[in-house]
């Protein structure tokens, strides 16, 4: 039995593709639990583990920083690039936190055949490249194919797996066998704890560590809703969990044209601050954040894309909500 001044702490760990509850003792709470508040003499307090996913020199995971994902949903001109990079550094340097630009080489799933796609893989991972030698910043895309995996990998410090193929064997195996660290959106169709099958294909195929995203799940057409219980189940998993605050606003294949231009998807963009404050309250380890310097001109998911102040401005509550919550773990330990 514990003492007044001990923790005893049961979790849940993944132990050889399974999640097993085991009791650690009577401890003092470790820099790698999540969520430990003190409770009653003897209480077994459920409390989420997890391994520092590293990316550069950036570790995501419980009692880190909060880490920001941003960039533009498809790659522009450098401009475009650059204009992003800089108002997201800025703000990111500012409140001490890590930072990732992302951006797409390829938008293999448009609603429609004449939306733009982006510049191809070569012109696009030069680009990306581009960025991170000017910013010193690490740099992430998503893979389609199994055959990008190596090319992309040469060039990029995180594969992203894209929510439609997460469960996309040869694509998880062949991103795993890089050996890079890998972000896989959890499928809009998919339950939080059917995410495990994705992250073990991945990790037995030799992945440098996982990161699961949470974006929001279909409730019938046209709809995604954010599940904040599936985002605790969905952390029990044991990997670190990013929120992609802005396709997490989408309302697929919702939006409607008149003109003969090719119909986009809708969404709420006025909703991601919301979201975003949810999610970081809840304890993601990321928040993954389209932006754009004129959304209303962005090549791709113009609906939802943020502005730059609107993303600054998500950015900064979400820093003060995280800086709440490690001063309430600080104290409570």
């Amino acid at each position: 039995m514990a003492s007044d001044h001990q923790l005893a702490i049961l979790t849940r760990i993944p132990q050889d593709g399974h999640n097993e509850y085991a009791r650690i003792g009577e401890i003092q709470p470790q820099p790698s639990v999540r969520g430990v508040f003190p409770g009653p003499a003897g209480a077994d307090i459920l409390c989420r583990m997890s391994t520092p996913l590293s990316i550069g020199p950036i570790a995501i995971g419980p009692q880190q920083d909060l880490v920001i994902i941003a960039g533009p949903c498809v790659l522009e001109d450098d401009a475009i690039q650059t204009a992003i990079a800089e108002r997201i550094a800025a703000v990111c340097g500012e409140l001490g936190l890590p930072w990732i630009f992302k951006g797409s080489f390829d938008k293999a799933n448009r609603t429609s055949l004449g939306s733009p796609r982006g510049p191809g893989i070569r012109e696009g991972l030069d680009a990306l490249v581009r960025i991170k030698d000017a910013f010193d910043v690490p740099i992430t895309t998503d893979v389609h194919e199994p055959e990008q995996a190596g090319t992309v990998a040469e060039a990029v410090d995180m594969l992203q797996i894209p929510a439609f193929l997460c469960r996309q064997t040869n694509l998880l195996a062949a991103c795993g066998e890089t050996g890079k660290p890998i972000n896989i959106k959890k499928g809009q169709f998919l339950a939080p704890a059917d995410m495990a099958h994705a992250a073990h294909k991945a990790v037995e195929a030799g992945a440098g560590g996982i990161m699961l995203t949470e974006r929001g799940t279909f409730f019938g057409y046209h709809r995604l809703v954010n599940d904040f219980i599936g985002l605790g189940d969905l952390a029990d998993l044991g990997w670190p969990i990013c929120f992609d605050v802005t396709h997490s606003t989408q309302l697929p294949g919702g939006g409607t044209r008149s003109d003969g231009e090719p119909v986009q998807t809708a969404g709420r963009p006025d909703r991601a601050g919301l979201l975003a404050r949810a999610a970081t309250a809840a304890g993601v380890d990321a928040l993954f954040i389209e932006t754009h310097p004129d959304p209303s001109n962005a090549l791709s998911d113009g609906a939802t894309v943020q502005t730059l102040d609107a993303a600054e401005h998500i950015i900064r509550q979400a820093h003060a909500i995280r800086c709440g919550l490690q001063s309430m773990e600080t104290t409570a330990s």
